[in-house]
């Protein structure tokens, strides 16, 4: 179950940083809360797609070979997005719509890092790759 996670959040992330790195105008008009972080910044918005792209190769990758080397990889990529999730949870502390602003990011921002972190966690490897 946890190699499937590990494949499903880390598509999202491969597909969303993709998408934000070949058309982050498009991405920013369209994705509901980031039009309200302020204007449209062409070289945050493929940082973060980069970030997003790493993330997302680092679960891929940990879905298809459980290893250590994996396991790194999707730790990494986990700590990115509960860094991010910490953000949004932070920003929201406080603010007039937070609440609002949680429920609305929880899908997309707090729960795939909630998941990215359980499947990053120790994770069964084959018997081959214990005895490496």
């Amino acid at each position: 179950m946890k190699r499937a996670i590990a494949a499903l959040i880390g598509l999202f992330g491969v597909v969303g940083g993709c998408v934000m790195l070949g058309a982050g105008r498009w991405f920013y008009a369209v994705t509901p809360g980031v039009s309200e972080t302020g204007p449209y910044n062409p070289h945050f918005v493929r940082d973060i797609g980069g970030a997003y792209l790493a993330a997302g190769l680092g679960l891929v990758a940990l879905a298809w070979r459980p290893a250590a080397e994996t396991r790194g990889a999707a730790a990494a990529g986990a700590l990115f997005l509960a860094l991010h999730a910490g953000v949004h949870l932070a920003e929201a502390v406080g603010a007039p719509s937070g609440l609002a602003d949680l429920a609305r990011d929880l899908p997309a921002v707090g729960l795939p890092a909630l998941l990215a972190v359980w499947v990053a966690w120790p994770f069964p490897m084959r018997a081959e790759a214990r005895h490496a």
